[in-house]
């Protein structure tokens, strides 16, 4: 069947149970006044309907917030950390307290991986459990146990620099926020980890002043906390989220910072992409630009959303909590779900895991997409007989095979979203929240970021691929030392115009390791030939969609690489890191492989399992 047109404490673990039923720790249910602790509520009168529609006014936050609960002090100090949670012990903050406060706790911190299971509130039971400190004769331990964080009354979480680095899961806040964490304070904070906690309606400082204001109940000025950001981030606390900023922006509330069109100057591709779907108006459905610039705020209209099984059953709680049982999606066929990062975790879960009722609640995340799929009429990439032959399709290859086009603007909850921009599409990952408020408004927020430029001459040398070349790209200085991270990258050069989209889409798709907001190539030729031979699309049609995906000759890049092809030699990349990257005759000594891996998330396209057929039968003709 051919795609549809789409224009996206103990240390144990609750043994195994659906989420948000029969457990007596379900989602409270909106009809009976149910909501997201610690934010605002949302539209009063609105119980269903379709997602997007107006309706009364949403309220703000009072200009005023007082709190008044326990603050919890994540100090390096086990000892410390027990006696907050089980003596009922709230320590006086000093200077001793804050030098000896946890520096640099991960979301994975947070969180553990095998939490993220748990999809709907049950996340509050296990905020930090993951944390590890000093504990006795300075071994590290792990205090926190499951159930004590929300059973202790604590409103406040304190810690050191770097809060919530690395992944971006969104489990990690929400957990928080089950728990009746309402502010953390740190002295610095992740910029991804202090968004998700904006969006869901955490408030966030660094300013540890507040911790006793906070503890005693004084009426806090919001300003506070809004301080030194950007008007949209303001207006987000302001309303306590992002949904219900979402709900004043389509309902007109709100003011937005208007584009920046002032003038013709030449613009990247990304740029482009970006005027053309730049959400002016919300409320009266104005959509585009002449001109954008890096740096600017905004919300653009998406073409395509997509999520898999990590992401979808906690953006449908979210949904259905907020909206209501009965809402519906905003275009349904502009959204895509897939099943394929758990197919086979029964094959790979510990049974210690197993036994802790951890595969079972994993299992619930499929039946939560896939019912939430057939409610809200959404194409649903699922299983092929069950387990027995894995996934339907992988999320970021298909949107490329049978969705994407040039100039589209494409949203998923997967690193690899970029593997699209290989047909001039602008696609990038986006978290839970986002994808759950595209739902509802078909937009996504977005800080238009700066772009810069590898251009590839020269002639790429036999047995050398696209993957050599991302290996050189990523060993490259300015790549290497970090200076990439949340840019654009626009790949072009001979070399680029004479690769198969296939082979572009390595490229884009590697965006992830470059650590660029995503990837590029312009669209032309062998794009027309991509959609014509592989989509079937009428070739017209095709040219027409190919127009004008290209950057503006004099269009502005804060870095220009040039790499000349000619001078590759095939390459692999030493553990640890994909910009370990040396030429195959570099390496001091053979390296005996004895297990070959070949698929995606990079090397799982048609073109590559072609070339793993030749090698094969290589292989096998030599044996002969």
């Amino acid at each position: 069947m051919a795609p549809r047109r789409v224009g996206g404490g103990e240390r144990t673990v609750q043994k195994a149970g659906r989420p948000g039923h029969a457990r007596g720790e379900g989602l409270t249910p909106v009809s009976d006044g149910g909501q997201l602790p610690g934010v605002c509520p949302p539209l009063e009168g609105q119980s269903g309907g379709q997602a997007g529609s107006t309706g009364p006014r949403v309220r703000k936050r009072p200009s005023e917030i007082s709190f008044g609960g326990r603050v919890l002090f994540l100090a390096e100090d086990a000892e410390l950390i027990r006696q907050q949670l089980h003596e009922g012990f709230d320590p006086e903050f000093t200077p001793d307290l804050k030098a000896r406060l946890r520096d640099q706790i991960s979301t994975d911190e947070i969180t553990p991986a095998y939490i993220c299971f748990f999809y709907d509130e049950t996340l509050g039971e296990f905020p930090y459990l993951g944390l590890e400190v000093a504990g006795e004769n300075g071994r590290a331990e792990a205090p926190i146990e499951r159930g004590t964080v929300k059973a202790g009354g604590f409103v406040c979480s304190v810690a050191g620099k770097r809060r919530g680095k690395g992944s971006s899961r969104e489990q990690s806040p929400y957990a928080e926020l089950m728990a009746g964490i309402k502010v953390v304070v740190s002295e610095s904070i992740e910029r991804i980890y202090n968004e998700n906690c904006q969006n869901l309606g955490i408030l966030t400082t660094t300013d540890f002043g507040l911790i006793d204001r906070i503890r005693s109940g004084e009426p806090i000025p919001l300003s506070e906390f809004t301080a030194g950001t950007d008007d949209i981030t303001r207006q987000i606390i302001e309303y306590g989220g992002l949904f219900e900023f979402n709900m004043a922006r389509l309902a007109g509330q709100v003011t937005l910072p208007p584009p920046r069109a002032d003038g013709g100057n030449p613009m990247t591709l990304g740029e482009k992409i970006f005027a053309r779907k730049w959400v002016v108006d919300a409320a009266e459905g104005r959509i585009g630009t002449d001109r954008t610039e890096p740096g600017e705020a905004g919300f653009f209209r998406t073409d395509i959303r997509f999520s898999h099984e990590y992401v979808t059953p906690m953006a449908a709680i979210f949904f259905e909590q907020k909206l209501g049982a009965d809402a519906r999606v905003l275009d349904p066929d502009s959204i895509l779900f897939f099943r394929d990062h758990l197919t086979f975790l029964h094959k790979v879960m510990s049974q210690e895991r197993i036994e802790q009722g951890l595969l079972a609640v994993a299992n619930e995340l499929e039946v939560k997409q896939r019912e939430f799929a057939v409610k809200q009429g959404i194409r649903l990439y699922g299983e092929q007989q069950g387990h027995v032959m894995g996934s339907e399709a992988i999320c970021h290859s298909k949107i490329l095979e049978d969705y994407a086009e040039p100039g589209m603007l494409i949203i998923g909850t997967d690193s690899h979203t970029p593997h699209a921009g290989a047909v001039g599409a602008l696609a990038f990952g986006v978290g839970t929240t986002a994808i759950f408020n595209s739902w509802i408004t078909k937009d996504v927020r977005a800080r238009i970021p700066p772009s810069f430029k590898v251009v590839v001459d020269g002639t790429l040398p036999a047995n050398c691929t696209a993957k050599d070349l991302m290996l050189e790209i990523l060993r490259h200085p300015y790549v290497r030392d970090g200076h990439a991270i949340g840019q654009i990258i626009e790949y072009a050069g001979p070399v680029v115009e004479r690769l198969s989209v296939d082979e572009r889409a390595t490229m884009t798709n590697m965006a992830a390791e470059v650590g660029a907001f995503t990837g590029l190539v312009a669209a032309d030729e062998r794009t027309v030939e991509f959609l014509v031979e592989e989509r079937g699309m009428d070739e017209d049609r095709a040219r027409a969609l190919v127009e004008g995906v290209y950057s503006d000759p004099g269009a502005g890049y804060v870095k220009v690489i040039e790499i000349d092809a000619s001078r590759l030699r095939p390459m692999v990349a030493l553990p640890g890191d994909p910009g370990n990257g040396l030429y195959i005759d570099e390496l001091a000594e053979p390296v005996e492989i004895e297990i070959a891996y070949a698929g995606s998330c990079t090397a799982g396209k048609k073109e590559d399992m072609d070339m793993y057929a030749r090698v094969f039968r290589e292989a096998w003709e030599g044996e002969g």
